[in-house]
């Protein structure tokens, strides 16, 4: 499809973060062309949509580096108690009793709060792998596919067979080889798993260093906290990336810096599970590779990027004691160019001709937005998924004005995914 977004305000993600007044024209899932004000227009075309964005705001869109779509129906269920019991009487056991259409409605309502909340694409980590693939690819969004391995679910021969199959299975979709983590996988899995990272040449992922009795019981059993451990084996020899990172040593952040490691952080998450504040300037100042992602709506709870940009930002300046702490411009570049990267998705968090087509519109005549002395400032400190008019994924408009193009009846969706829980939870 041929589309036209004229009258903008548009963001690159360059240097100097620079704002231009022009159009965007799309076709075959990539940016064809972007004119500025004051360039000599080409001849007329003719496309299949034209869309005045009346001055708002032109921009590539969130990628959120962790998360566990189909947790939507814990949502709420089990807050407000300490993480452990949290794990074991709530999350463990209604997840036992998911079927494979359990998950993918619930996937299904994920989606649509990803794409109305301005995310292009998802790095998820859940249950049935092939199911998700099959739910992001029907509804048109990327998705960057995790393997969950561990000593209760799944196999490294499921993992291989994921790997190959999934990397070939739709443009949207792509695989990435980990854990679910340290202290759920065993020492002879983890082994096992290293031959197969250095035969693929492939990184690895994995939850890692987000609670202080993890890594106190990672040192415990093998004298090591997570990262230097799992660096040890050779897991890291061709980067990836650790989710959390909350209690990482001097140590290891060396370790993921030379390991070209990145650590993505999950603020929401975080807090509501009195995880810990993530050390991220000084993960910043060592150069250390940085994304943001929401983690799942059972620990967070809703998928919400601009809210991780203000906590990750905000935290900082606590953590540091510093109202300085990261500038505004390099959390966004976090949620953008960095998750990008950490996904294996073209990074350059530019509008230019050949660039995947995953757009996002930003409501800039809302009153929270408004005025517009500084608009990544505004992102960061004030910006709210109120604000995303459109989002479009590989030159497909999935949301606009309010209205789903999805494949599937939202309000169906909806009322599936209620009916869906009450059998789970009073099962």
């Amino acid at each position: 499809m041929n589309i036209r977004l004229y009258n903008a305000r548009i963001l690159d993600l360059d240097e100097s973060h620079t704002v231009r007044k022009g159009e965007v024209r799309v076709s075959d899932g990539k940016i064809a062309e972007v004119l500025y004000d004051g360039e000599n227009m080409p001849e007329d075309r003719i496309f299949d949509r034209e869309i005045d964005c009346k001055g708002n705001l032109l921009m590539r869109g969130f990628n959120d580096a962790h998360t566990h779509s189909a947790m939507t129906f814990l949502r709420s269920l089990a807050d407000d108690k300490p993480t452990p019991n949290w794990l074991e009487e709530d999350i463990f056991p209604n997840e036992a009793k998911l079927t494979d259409d359990d998950i993918a409605d619930f996937q299904r309502l994920a989606i649509m709060e990803y794409v109305s909340a301005g995310i292009v694409s998802a790095m998820d980590m859940y249950l049935r792998p092939y199911v998700t693939a099959e739910v992001f690819a029907a509804a048109g969004m990327r998705a960057v596919i995790v393997s969950g391995l561990n000593n209760f679910t799944s196999s490294l021969s499921e993992l291989e067979d994921q790997f190959d199959r999934l990397n070939r299975y739709d443009p949207l979709i792509s695989f990435k080889a980990g854990i679910h983590a340290e202290y759920t996988t065993s020492r002879e899995i983890l082994e096992s798993l290293s031959g197969f990272v250095r035969e693929k040449k492939t990184g690895l992922f994995c939850h890692a260093s987000e609670t202080e009795s993890e890594v106190l019981g990672c040192i415990e059993r093998y004298g090591l906290p997570p990262v230097k451990f799992l660096a040890s084996l050779g897991l890291f020899d061709f980067g990836g990336g650790i989710y959390h990172g909350v209690h990482v040593t001097d140590e290891e952040i060396d370790i993921l810096r030379e390991k070209r490691v990145y650590t993505v952080t999950n603020p929401a998450s975080n807090c509501k599970l009195a995880s810990g504040i993530a050390p991220l300037k000084k993960l910043y100042d060592r150069g250390v590779k940085l994304a943001i992602g929401t983690d799942g709506p059972a620990s967070n709870n809703c998928l919400d990027m601009f809210r991780e940009m203000y906590l990750a930002s905000v935290l900082c300046k606590i953590r540091e004691k510093d109202a300085a702490g990261i500038d505004a411009s390099v959390i966004l570049d976090m949620a953008v160019k960095g998750s990008a990267g950490c996904m294996g998705l073209e990074d350059s968090g530019l509008i230019k001709a050949g660039c995947p087509a995953d757009i996002i519109m930003v409501d800039m005549a809302r009153p929270n937005m408004q005025p517009v002395n500084n608009i990544v400032k505004n992102l960061v400190y004030s910006g709210q998924t109120a604000n995303i008019k459109m989002t479009m994924v590989s030159g497909r408009i999935l949301y606009y004005n309010g209205e789903y193009d999805l494949g599937f009846d939202p309000e169906e969706i909806i009322r599936r995914c209620g009916e869906r829980t009450d059998k789970i939870v009073s099962g």
